[in-house]
């Protein structure tokens, strides 16, 4: 009678899936950036990745869904470079001044075209948004407390005011007027002199 699969093997499968996953994920990203979202097929992607279409489709679908991982893939490496900012070295005024510096430039290289539209709807965005604000919140309590932050507003409310403010960067074309929009961001919040 054999005994349960060695976990080593079954290691080495999931690390094969995710590898074979992510390759489908980039190679899509690639295609759709070179050929336009409207025109890559799953035969491209299966293709260009080295697999048969059957094994593809075992993993995806279609091509929104892997853009769908694609972009929940993205916005988790937002994610990851904000908790580090939110809960980095520094003061509460540093690390509030580079969490929404890192915010605003996340909206500068917001997704376009065809593809915002397409992956600007999920519920991971919604998800991930909520994320942003509660780090933002934690900082401004922070804030709050050293008395770097103004007390006369609550602070859900200066979440709202700051992801309103900076999704202004949107519109903004140097890293310059970013940080202008950051630092009139920060005078909003700052206390009355």
């Amino acid at each position: 009678m054999l005994g349960p699969v060695p976990r080593l093997w079954t290691d080495t499968i999931e690390a094969h899936r995710r590898e074979v996953r992510d390759a489908i994920v980039d190679t899509t990203a690639a295609l759709v950036a070179e050929h336009g979202v409207r025109s890559v097929t799953m035969s491209q992607i299966a293709q260009a990745t080295g697999i048969g279409r059957a094994t593809l489709y075992k993993y995806f679908p279609d091509v929104e869904t892997i853009l769908a991982a694609w972009h929940e893939r993205h916005l988790a490496g937002h994610a990851h470079r904000l908790a580090a900012l939110r809960h980095g070295p520094g003061d509460v005024d540093h690390r509030l001044q580079d969490l929404l510096a890192a915010v605003a430039l996340i909206q500068v290289k917001r997704l376009a075209g065809a593809l915002g539209p397409l992956l600007h709807r999920d519920e991971h965005v919604d998800r991930a948004q909520q994320h942003v604000g509660e780090l933002i919140q934690g900082l401004l309590i922070e804030g709050v407390e050293a008395g770097s932050v103004r007390s006369d507003v609550p602070p859900v409310e200066l979440v709202s005011y700051c992801l309103h403010a900076l999704a202004a960067a949107r519109d903004l074309d140097s890293e310059a007027a970013v940080q202008r929009l950051v630092a009139l961001t920060l005078a909003g919040v700052r206390p009355s002199p």
